[in-house]
């Protein structure tokens, strides 16, 4: 278990790195951090259960998406301000990273099937950003309620 705790704080790490290029608010640091170490878990962990690469991102996705629109409504904040660094540890950054490499190599076959494999995670992401993004508002307004400033 040591392991997916270290992963979590890298992740964590690595979410708090990204919010600050994009100029987050450091009052907005901790929730970042545990949406993005989060979210990284889940898919870590759903991989370990023999779900495929894409089943674990999207659902991973998913709940990066709703603790940061349950998170948007407490901080009283656009939901981006959590979402887009939240979901970095999720981007399969090496799949295209390792299909360019093979195309340049001239391996067609581990460039297609790196490729696909990095196509199939973004669809997911998409996917579970959408999927959560249609629920509506009334059902994270109890957040609001109870916190925020």
């Amino acid at each position: 278990m040591s392991g997916f705790l270290l992963h979590f704080v890298a992740a964590a790490l690595g979410t708090v790195a990204f919010a600050l290029i994009f100029d987050v608010p450091a009052k907005y640091f901790p929730l970042c951090a545990l949406i993005g170490g989060s979210g990284f878990f889940l898919s870590e962990y759903l991989a370990t259960l023999d779900l495929s690469v894409t089943e674990a991102t999207f659902f991973a996705t998913a709940l990066v998406m709703l603790t940061s629109r349950f998170a948007a409504v407490f901080m009283r904040c656009p939901v981006t301000v959590f979402l887009v660094a939240g979901i970095i540890p999720l981007v399969p950054g090496a799949g295209i990273y390792w299909t360019a490499y093979y195309l340049v190599m001239g391996d067609t076959s581990l460039a297609l099937s790196n490729g696909f494999a990095a196509i199939r995670a973004a669809v997911a992401i998409v996917l579970g950003i959408v999927l959560v993004f249609e629920l509506p508002n009334k059902l994270f307004l109890i957040a609001g309620r109870r916190g925020g400033k």
